[in-house]
C-alpha cells in the first residue's frame, strides 16, 4: 500500500497505528493534532510529517483516519472536504458511518473500526465494517492498516456495539482481574512486587497459550484442573459465586451503553 495516510488526531491509538505502518513499511504518514508538543514528539520518534491544519493534511491524503474523540467529531468533519477518491476510516467509538457520511456530505467512502489498546504493543483486536458507499476494496485497505497492529475481523455495523463490549472494553476486564489477583497474592503473604510479576506473567502466558494452542478455553482450563486439587477448589468458588454470569452481565451492559452512546 503506497498511499498517503493522514491521521486526524494523534492520540495513543493513532500512534499505535502509525508505529505499525512504519514497521510494515506501508504508506506515507501525516499526523495532525492541536498539541504542538505531541506533534514534535511523533516527528522525533517516527520522522513523519506533522501539522496543526486538519484541512491541509486531509487534502494531501489518499486515506484519512479519523482518530479524534467522539465529542470532537462534528467539529472536525466540518473542516474536511473529502474527495470521492479518498477513503475515510474512523476509529471513534460510537460514531456511526451514517453520521459521518451525512456530516461530510456527498457520498464519502467510510469504513468504521473498533480497535483496542493492546494495539499499542502490536497485539490488538479490531473489527471493521463499511458504510453505505465504501467498497470491498476499501474494507481490505482498512484491514491492511489494522493488521499492522494485530488481528482484524469483518462485522456488520449493527454488531459493533457487541464488539465494543467484548474486545473494545475487554482489556479493562483483564486488567481488573490482574488487579484482584495481585491484591489477593499480597493478602496471602507475597511481597507486592512478586505478586505483580507473577500475576502479569500469568495473564500474559495464559493469553499466549490460548492463542497458540488451537484448543478451546474450556479444554485448556480442564487440562490445569486436577480433580480434588487447588485449581478445582478455586474454580468451585468462582462458579458458585456466578463468575460467568458476572462477565456476561458486564458485557451486555457495556453493549447497551455503546448503543446508547451511538444513538441506537
Amino acid at each position: 500500500m503506497n498511499k498517503i495516510v493522514a491521521f486526524i488526531g494523534a492520540g495513543n491509538m493513532a500512534e499505535a497505528l502509525i508505529r505499525g505502518l512504519i514497521a510494515a513499511k506501508t504508506g506515507n504518514i501525516i499526523a495532525t493534532d492541536v498539541r504542538t508538543e505531541r506533534l514534535e514528539q511523533l516527528h522525533r520518534a517516527y520522522g513523519i510529517e506533522t501539522s496543526t491544519d486538519n484541512t491541509q493534511a486531509a487534502a494531501k491524503a489518499d486515506i484519512i483516519v479519523l482518530a479524534v474523540k467522539p465529542q470532537q467529531m462534528s467539529v472536525i468533519l466540518k473542516e474536511l472536504k473529502v474527495r470521492s477518491s479518498q477513503l475515510v476510516i474512523s476509529i471513534a467509538a460510537g460514531v456511526k458511518t451514517s453520521r459521518i457520511e451525512h456530516e461530510l456530505g456527498g457520498e464519502p467512502r467510510v469504513v468504521r473500526t473498533m480497535p483496542n489498546t493492546p494495539a499499542l504493543v502490536g497485539a490488538g483486536a479490531a473489527a471493521v465494517c463499511k458504510g453505505r458507499f465504501a467498497t470491498e476494496d476499501d474494507l481490505a485497505t482498512a484491514e491492511t492498516i489494522l493488521k499492522a497492529v494485530g488481528i482484524v475481523v469483518r462485522v456488520e455495523e449493527k454488531d459493533l456495539d457487541a464488539v465494543t463490549a467484548l474486545s473494545g472494553s475487554g482489556p479493562a476486564y483483564i486488567f481488573y482481574m490482574a488487579e484482584a489477583m495481585i491484591a489477593a497474592g499480597v493478602e496471602a503473604g507475597l511481597p507486592a512486587d512478586v505478586a505483580k510479576r507473577l500475576a502479569v506473567q500469568t495473564v500474559f502466558g495464559a493469553g499466549a497459550l490460548l492463542a497458540a494452542s488451537g484448543e478451546s478455553p474450556e479444554q485448556l482450563r480442564n487440562r490445569v484442573t486436577s480433580p480434588g486439587g487447588t485449581t478445582q477448589a478455586a474454580l468451585k468458588v468462582m462458579t458458585e459465586r456466578g463468575f460467568a454470569k458476572i462477565v456476561a452481565d458486564a458485557i451486555q451492559v457495556a453493549a447497551r451503553r455503546s448503543r446508547e452512546l451511538s444513538g441506537g
